[in-house]
C-alpha cells in the first residue's frame, strides 16, 4: 500500500481509472480564496487514507465493495502536476499533455483541482467525441473573459462550448447570485446547454437529471464543490445557500456513470484553509469512491 495515494492505492499510470492532482489552474489577477484550492489535492489524499484499510469493506452507498471481489479493475494514482501559482498558460498546458498522457494510456482521469478552470485544459485532451460535459455547480461559469483573463474559473463552460469534441453541456446545482451577466444565461442557453437548478433537483429528483442524459455517451463530469449544500460541504471559495444534498449528489454521479460511459471527472474549488474537521475533503473523497464503484461495478 502507497503512503502517499489516494486511498494508499497504487502510484502509476497504467489503470483504467486513474487519479491526477492538478493544483494550479490560471489564475485571475486577484485570486482571492481560490488561491487555497491549491492545497485541495493533498487534503483529499491525505483524508482519503482514513480510509484505505476498509477499501474492501462493504460499502453500503455502492451496494458491495468499491472493487468487486476478484475484479481485475485497476485504479492508480498518477501524483500530480507540476505547477506555479503565477504560470497560467504554463500550469493550462502542462494539464492539458497530463491527462492526454492518461487519455492514450487507456486509463479515465479523475482529476482533483485546483480551482474550476482545471476543466478547460482537461477537456481539450480529449481529441475526439461526443463528449457530454455534465456540470455541478452553483454558478454558470460561462463569461467569455474576467479581467482579460479567457481560461479562468468563470469561464469553463464557455470554452467547452467552443470545443468541437464537446456534443454537449448539462449543468446542474445552479442557484443564487454570481459574476454571470442575462447575456451569459442567454448565450448558455443558445448554445444548446441545459440549465438545472439546485430546486429543479430538490422537485425532481436526481434521477430526473440522469434521464435527460445520452444514454451511453461519454460523459465527463465536472463537479465544482459549490454545488453541493454548505451544510454539507462548507470549504469552498463561492458559497451559495442551498444546494445539492450528499445523497443527491451520489445518486446523479453514480447513476450518469451508469447512464452512460465516464470518460472522466474532475473535481474543484475545494479550499482546505475554510475546512471543519476535514468535512468537505471526506464528502469529496466518498463522492470519488462512489465514482469508482460504479464505473469498476459496472
Amino acid at each position: 500500500m502507497a503512503e502517499d495515494t489516494f486511498l494508499g492505492l497504487p502510484a502509476g499510470t497504467d489503470g483504467d481509472i486513474a487519479l491526477l492532482g492538478i493544483p494550479y489552474g490560471v489564475p485571475y489577477p486577484d485570486p482571492g480564496l481560490t488561491a487555497g484550492c491549491a492545497d485541495a489535492p493533498a487534503a483529499v489524499r491525505s483524508r482519503s487514507r482514513r480510509l484505505a484499510r476498509f477499501v474492501g469493506s462493504h460499502d453500503f452507498d455502492v451496494g458491495g465493495p468499491m472493487l468487486p471481489a476478484g475484479s481485475t479493475f485497476r485504479v492508480v494514482d498518477a501524483g500530480d502536476v507540476v505547477g506555479s501559482p503565477d504560470d497560467g498558460p504554463g500550469n493550462a498546458a502542462r494539464a492539458e499533455l497530463a491527462v492526454q498522457g492518461l487519455l492514450d494510456a487507456g486509463a479515465v482521469p479523475i482529476l482533483l483541482g485546483g480551482d474550476d478552470s482545471i476543466p478547460i485544459p482537461a477537456l481539450r485532451a480529449y481529441r475526439s467525441g461526443p463528449v457530454h460535459v455534465l456540470q455541478v455547480d452553483a454558478h454558470l461559469d460561462f463569461r467569455h473573459e474576467v479581467d482579460g483573463i479567457r481560461d479562468g474559473y468563470s469561464s469553463p463552460m464557455r470554452r467547452a462550448s467552443e470545443l468541437a469534441q464537446v456534443g454537449g453541456i448539462t449543468q446542474v446545482g445552479l442557484r443564487g447570485i454570481g459574476s454571470a451577466t442575462p447575456s451569459d444565461v442567454a448565450d448558455a442557453r443558445a448554445a444548446g446547454n441545459v440549465l438545472i437548478t439546485a430546486a429543479d433537483v430538490r422537485r425532481n429528483g436526481a434521477g430526473w437529471v440522469v434521464d435527460q442524459l445520452p444514454p451511453g455517451s461519454p460523459l465527463f463530469i465536472a463537479f465544482d464543490v459549490d454545488g453541493l449544500d454548505p451544510a454539507v460541504a462548507p470549504a469552498v471559495s463561492g458559497m451559495s445557500p442551498g444546494g445539492l444534498s450528499y445523497d443527491e449528489a451520489v445518486e446523479l454521479i453514480s447513476g450518469a456513470a451508469r447512464h452512460c460511459r465516464l470518460v472522466g471527472a474532475a473535481f474543484t474549488e475545494f479550499v482546505p484553509g475554510l475546512d471543519v474537521n476535514d468535512r468537505t475533503a471526506l464528502v469529496i473523497v466518498r463522492l470519488i469512491m462512489n465514482l469508482i464503484g460504479s464505473v469498476a461495478r459496472g
